[in-house]
């Protein structure tokens, strides 16, 4: 019974140990699966945040993979420049200025694509003889290609039409300084961050075709204000005239500005770096000065083709035509090509010439008040 007893007892008690033994296994086995199952989450993990890395590094490297340990990053300020200035949009003020019928309302609907002046009619020669010049100021906001224009036509009506010319021209130079002054007051105060800049940036002088140059009104309103504002001449209604008129016109308008010592607008040099079709170009408009030209919103259609342009008897004159006049040129220059260079002309020079005369004259009537208030103790 011992024996027995004992072999039972040792039989039970090896298959106990054997019970436990399985069970180690199995919870070894089992610790084993749940460590490679978070092994293999931790890999997923870790192989997640290496592509989220390696896009992060492709993200903000350079455009030249081969530099991108070399590169520092800098080479985005034109980007970022350029986003800056198109949420913010741009300002430019164009003014317009010239005796009545020269076409003025004309030529800004055909520059602009707009319905700026819609039918507009001419005071009687009465009426315009006893009018005074006035100020009128249309605003708009233009957008291509995501670009925004916030654009200002400033008009004259009445200027040269009056017999007293000298308070013709008072009005036109109070407004170009008080834009100045508007400025000056805004770039002084504590808010700059949003400042409208309603500064005049060119100002588009018409000429008449009727005469044999410039008008000495014309030339005293040019002298006064070439100082304050960027002067492009133009010959107005050039479809009156002959090639070869256009020609002495343009050759005697020039002869008549230097002769007077007028400044007007000076195209700026080229780089030595800028391609050679863009020289030629520049060149070219460079040479069209003053700009003839012809206005029309009319469309006529020349050989199946609808064009603005004017018909006569002897034919058509087609706006858009560079061989029929510089319509074409002047739109070039004013928007695609020159129109920063005249705000930046505005802004360095003649806007720059009227705060240091603003300021020496400040600083002179300090001191006389100074002087004063001793002379007085």
């Amino acid at each position: 019974m011992i024996i027995t007893t004992a072999h039972t007892t040792g039989s039970v008690l090896a298959a106990a140990n054997s019970g436990r033994t399985g069970l180690r296994m199995e919870a070894m086995m089992e610790r084993g699966h749940h460590q490679m199952r978070k092994d293999s989450a931790s890999s997923v993990t870790t192989s997640i945040s290496a592509t989220r890395r390696r896009r992060a590094r492709r993200t903000f490297s350079s455009p030249h993979d081969k530099d991108e340990e070399e590169y520092i990053g800098f080479a985005t300020l034109p980007e970022q420049v350029h986003r800056k200035a198109v949420k913010r949009g741009f300002d430019f003020t164009l003014m317009v200025l010239g005796e009545s019928g020269l076409g003025k309302s004309t030529l800004i609907n055909s520059l602009f694509l707009t319905e700026l002046y819609k039918d507009r009619q001419l005071n009687n020669v009465e009426d315009r003889i006893h009018k005074t010049t006035q100020i009128e100021k249309k605003q708009l906001e233009i957008e291509e290609r995501g670009v925004r224009l916030r654009l200002t036509i400033v008009d004259t009506p009445g200027f040269n039409d009056s017999v007293n010319g000298e308070e013709s021209n008072k009005p036109i130079i109070n407004y170009i300084d008080s834009q100045f002054d508007q400025y000056f007051k805004d770039e002084s105060g504590l808010n700059r961050k949003n400042i409208q800049d309603n500064r005049v940036h060119c100002c588009l002088y018409f000429v008449s075709p009727f005469g044999h140059g410039l008008k000495p009104v014309d030339v005293d309103m040019m002298k006064k204000i070439h100082q304050k504002v960027n002067i492009v001449p133009l010959l107005a209604k050039s479809d009156m005239l002959t090639p070869s008129e256009v020609k002495k016109k343009k050759a005697k308008i020039l002869q008549e500005i230097e002769q007077h010592d007028i400044q007007i607008y000076e195209f700026p040099e080229c780089d030595s770096d800028e391609d050679e079709e863009f020289k030629k170009q520049d060149q070219e408009l460079k040479l069209a000065v003053p700009f003839a030209i012809v206005g029309a919103n009319t469309v006529v259609e020349v050989n199946g083709k609808r064009l603005r342009g004017r018909v006569y008897p002897w034919g058509i004159v087609e706006v858009d035509n560079p061989n029929h006049c510089d319509f074409i040129r002047l739109r070039q220059m004013l928007i695609s090509t020159h129109m920063q260079d005249l705000k930046d002309v505005t802004a360095d020079v003649h806007y720059e010439n009227y705060r240091a005369t603003y300021l020496a004259d400040q600083m002179k009537t300090g001191k006389e008040r100074k002087y004063n208030g001793c002379k007085l103790c």
